[in-house]
């Protein structure tokens, strides 16, 4: 123990209290061990306060008020704008007002102790907390330390860039007020989420996109109608397009391009990318590479250690916040295990200890106008992976329930079929209101599903999810 620092010990140590790092420490007690969770920031982490909830409370009235556009009989009482205070007011509760204190009392409920502060490791299941008023605790752990810290915004390095005040998507979900003129540096989820609300807010939005297109991870044709309807509602999406350079005063700032033309804004989001939150956890104390990604086993253990466990966005296996619920599953009910010296069969890919789904059964909703939801691969990926597919494709206009859903609706549908197994590997869809389809198509691809019996789940009529029944009469011909 350091000289004169107070040491606790439990059986489990977890940096950081969002949303994974809070089901790690719920499972351990669930299973009788003791837990403490040491977290810097807010219980609750990015998806409470900067990610999920308060991008869907933005997206919500968006969404709603397009659908409603598309309903005869409706569409005539909701043309005004949007009430912005309303919209912000809705977000602002979402968030408990970026006060934790609910997710404190659940933490207590569960007898897990919380140290708040900067949590480092100092050797093998060792953690120094340094609190806000510079005091030391040691928190020894008598199995495992699992790191849950999830990651941060990248800001590229870009002349101007940093002195310019920037949005990352903490400050495009949490901002009090409508920025007149919004660009966005970047293409993919975030980038396209915030471009729809603060375009429907009253933005005059401009994206720039290095790329060919928006949502480069999943299927083309989601980017291709993501971005048409942004464009319908009025902002200017720039493809095949860099930001040179920023310049910022005191006011507005400007984007010089690489081609010399030069766009002010009021607000630059970067939306480029993500970076583990491991530069300042001690992790070259245990002998790896501080600010890495850390490489796990399907149980969610650091490779080459018996003691470390890394969970959640941080392992690099799926960025998402449901697929690191997930993973703390998985691993909590692999440290209960182990530590009651049960044998674990980490090669049935099948049992409660192995994360398969995390890489094989991906679901992910951009909640856009259309969403795009996808599950498992893309054509392309499964492709690269060295399957034998083929897609099948068909217009969600075509199905009786989208038409009554939505006047004109626009939407496209793809399955992957595995050819050799005849089961499904991945699927896209795309239109309004097809992210309550997902579910059926992430059951199809982790349940390896034969097509022969998917013929048998039948979808009710009219609704959106006959679109099953079309993919499946398409691929039969």
């Amino acid at each position: 123990m350091t000289d004169g620092m107070e040491n606790t010990v439990y059986d489990v140590v977890v940096l950081g209290a969002g949303p994974v790092g809070e089901n790690v420490a719920d499972r351990a007690r669930a299973g009788g061990l003791s837990a403490a969770v040491v977290e810097s920031e807010l219980v609750g982490g990015e998806c409470s306060y900067w990610a999920c909830m308060p991008s869907k409370a933005l997206l919500r009235p968006v969404t709603a008020r397009a659908d409603a556009r598309r309903v005869p009989g409706l569409r005539g009482a909701v043309q005004g704008p949007l009430d912005v205070a309303e919209v912000l007011a809705h977000r602002d509760d979402y968030t408990s007002h970026w006060k934790d204190t609910g997710q404190v009392d659940w933490l207590e409920s569960i007898g897990v102790d919380l140290y708040r502060g900067q949590g480092r490791l100092t050797g093998r299941r060792k953690v120094v907390v340094t609190g806000a008023d510079g005091q030391q605790r040691q928190l020894t752990a008598r199995h495992v330390v699992a790191v849950c810290t999830g990651t941060r915004a990248v800001v590229p390095e870009l002349p101007g860039l940093a002195g310019a005040r920037p949005w990352t998507s903490r400050e495009a979900t949490s901002a009090r007020s409508v920025p007149a003129r919004l660009v966005i540096i970047g293409g993919g989820v975030v980038a396209t989420e915030m471009a729809t609300v603060w375009q429907a807010l009253g933005s005059r939005v401009t994206m720039l996109v290095r790329g060919g297109g928006l949502l480069p991870r999943m299927e083309p044709f989601a980017g291709e109608l993501v971005a048409s309807a942004l464009r319908e509602a009025g902002a200017d999406i720039r493809l095949h397009t860099s930001a040179a350079s920023v310049e910022r005063g005191e006011g507005p700032a400007t984007v010089v391009l690489e081609n010399g033309e030069r766009i002010e804004a009021d607000e630059i989001l970067v939306a480029t990318g993500r970076a583990p939150r491991t530069e300042d956890i001690g992790l070259e104390s245990v002998g790896l590479t501080a600010g890495s990604w850390l490489t796990v086993d399907d149980s969610c253990r650091v490779d080459g250690t018996d003691w470390l466990y890394a969970v959640g966005d941080v392992n690099h296996r799926a960025l998402l916040t449901h697929q690191g619920k997930y993973q703390a599953r998985i691993a909590g009910a692999a440290i209960i295990a182990r530590a009651q010296g049960v044998p674990l069969l980490e090669t049935d890919r099948w049992g409660a200890h192995a994360a398969t789904a995390d890489h094989a059964a991906v679901s992910q909703v951009v909640f856009t106008d259309p969403e795009a939801a996808s599950a498992g691969l893309t054509l392309a990926e499964a492709e690269s992976a060295g399957y034998r597919v083929r897609a099948v494709d068909y217009d969600m206009a075509g199905v009786a329930g989208a038409g009554l859903y939505a006047d004109g609706y626009r939407g496209r549908a793809r399955m992957v079929v595995d050819l050799d197994r005849e089961v499904l590997v991945g699927a896209t869809f795309v239109g309004p209101g097809v992210s309550e389809l997902l579910h059926s198509a992430s059951v199809a691809i982790a349940g390896e599903v034969p097509i022969d019996r998917l013929w048998h789940a039948v979808p009710a009529y009219p609704t959106i999810s006959e679109v099953w029944l079309r993919l499946l009469e398409t691929y039969r011909g």
